[in-house]
């Protein structure tokens, strides 16, 4: 039986009862379900606000670009950034007209602290940090970094639903974080993401981008009992960007087994360091820094001869991935060309493994076995 990389788990039942409510109601736009869970993903979180939106692609583009407007930065201003992420990270820079500037990483697959400070200039304003697999790495270290130099810090956290620190979810020291919800994300839906703003007057302003530079949306309007609800001022060029509430439905119900689920996948992580840490020599686990509770949205290894065993698991029936080429290798961003070594050893040998709710131990065991047979064959 073959194994996928990723298979979303959903409560099938509560989420179709949840998305019932909303066609017996007649409301599956902006409204109703979605301002229920951004009260649930406060609640969860402890962050003062969140948006709803349709994706966290989206989410970095309306940050990125509200930042630059808001702070007055200039066209070309920098961006420090990771080369190993999805590449809707630094597209969000490029779009705002910005230039990333590519941070190496270390075995936390996270940037080091080292290389950011390395690369500030007169012209940064910002930092774009990702948790990537759901791990935390030098994160407060960044946060220091940033504090010291004046510059604002965007969090991707598009692996990091779930992911705690000493017991507390990360993330109150940035301007922004977003979060991904989506198909095969811990807390998946369809598609969508959320946008947390430090600053309540640039929560105002995205619930505004996200509906075209709107600034009474259409749940408001049919809320409002005056006889002018249909009247509204279009304040900026915005996006249609917010979420709906079918989506948001299935949101609600994930989020009540977001923990349980995380747990879960700390166990499948735990299987597969116990049997694959006994060869260091030949393959390498991602380090978790001390305190991290990682998501574990992925698990990750670095391997010699990576495509040569990503050939072999698949004839195995095994399904592993990437995650990530190096950005830098992409024509946009090739202008960075030999500036992080490690992220060009990482795009060359990191293998995600099959991660999700449905693998049991002896899916792991069956994985392990055709890795640990491929490293020590002669």
């Amino acid at each position: 039986m073959s194994i996928q990389l990723f298979k979303a788990k959903y409560e099938v039942e509560e989420c179709l009862a949840e998305i019932r409510e909303c066609l017996e109601v007649g409301w599956t736009g902006l409204g109703f379900k979605t301002v229920k869970f951004e009260e649930a993903w406060k609640a969860y979180t402890g962050l003062p606000y969140a948006h709803y939106l349709n994706s966290s692609t989206e989410g970095l583009y309306m940050a990125v670009d509200i930042l630059k407007n808001e702070y007055r930065w200039n066209d070309d201003d920098e961006i420090i950034t990771t080369p190993i992420t999805f590449v809707s990270t630094n597209h969000a820079i490029l779009k705002s007209h910005l230039k990333p500037v590519f941070a190496d990483v270390d075995d936390t697959m996270c940037m080091t602290p080292e290389s950011v400070k390395a690369h500030i200039t007169d012209r940064t304003r910002a930092v774009m940090y990702v948790g990537i697999g759901g791990n935390m790495g030098h994160y407060y270290e960044i946060v220091k970094i940033c504090e010291e130099n004046n510059l604002k810090l965007i969090l991707d956290a598009a692996h990091m639903s779930g992911t705690r620190y000493n017991g507390e979810i990360p993330g109150h020291e940035a301007e922004v974080i977003i979060y991904s919800y989506q198909a095969v994300k811990n807390l998946p839906t369809a598609d969508s993401g959320m946008i947390c703003f430090k600053s309540g007057k640039l929560d105002e302003i995205v619930r505004k981008k996200a509906w075209l530079g709107i600034n009474k949306d259409t749940y408001a309007r049919s809320a409002d009992s005056g006889n002018y609800k249909w009247k509204y001022d279009c304040e900026y060029v915005g996006e249609k960007a917010h979420g709906n509430s079918v989506m948001a439905s299935i949101a609600l119900v994930q989020l009540k087994y977001l923990d349980r689920d995380n747990a879960y996948r700390r166990q499948l992580a735990k299987w597969y360091t116990d049997k694959l840490s006994k060869y260091p020599d030949k393959i390498k686990l991602v380090r978790i820094e001390e305190g991290c509770e990682s998501s574990h949205h992925l698990f990750q290894i670095m391997i010699e001869n990576r495509d040569e065993l990503l050939t072999t698991l698949n004839a195995a029936g095994i399904s592993p991935g990437v995650h990530y080429i190096s950005n830098i290798n992409y024509r946009m961003y090739d202008y960075a060309r030999g500036t992080c070594p490690y992220a060009d050893y990482v795009s060359d040998h990191v293998l995600s493994l099959p991660m999700h709710m449905y693998l049991t131990f002896d899916d792991v065991n069956r994985i392990c076995d055709v890795i640990i047979k491929f490293v020590n064959r002669k």
